[in-house]
């Protein structure tokens, strides 16, 4: 695209963070990740609310990578939120989660989430699915431009 790819995580255990952008890194997967611990900062940057976000400081990312259990705010609200604004809801929206619950699951659907992942528990497969995520949404799939 000529710009730099720009991923948002939304993830607030801390190691799970660490291991997601450990991960993008290694694969080269993003030019730039951004991590938000809780929902509502994540909102407030997205929809560029605040003296600290502007369209110049915060510019909108290609995915969003979104676990489900979040302070503040938790992830289906943040889901929801991003899929009401005209300028976001055409940002892929990947849930990446521990929770199997299929409430959980049909919850995310209903608010037009792309993509619900299981965080697998080893490192291994882990990297792997960040690798496979990062190939499709990143470098496959098209996507109309903003």
């Amino acid at each position: 695209m000529g710009e730099p790819v720009i991923v948002m995580l939304v993830e607030d255990n801390i190691d799970h963070a660490e291991l997601v952008i450990r991960t993008m890194e290694d694969h080269r997967i993003a030019n730039r990740i951004i991590h938000f611990s809780d929902g509502q900062t994540a909102l407030d940057y997205l929809l560029q609310r605040g003296d600290n976000f502007s369209p110049e400081s915060s510019p909108r990312p290609h995915v969003i990578l979104l676990d489900l259990r979040l302070p503040r705010v938790d992830g289906l609200e943040v889901l929801s939120e991003i899929k009401k604004h005209e300028e976001t809801k055409r940002i892929p929206v990947i849930v990446l989660t521990t929770s199997e619950a299929e409430k959980d699951v049909a919850r995310a659907y209903e608010n037009y989430v792309n993509s619900y992942l299981v965080k697998p528990v080893g490192f291994e497969e882990f990297s792997k699915m960040m690798n496979d995520l990062g190939f499709y949404w990143l470098g496959w799939n098209i996507h109309p431009q903003p």
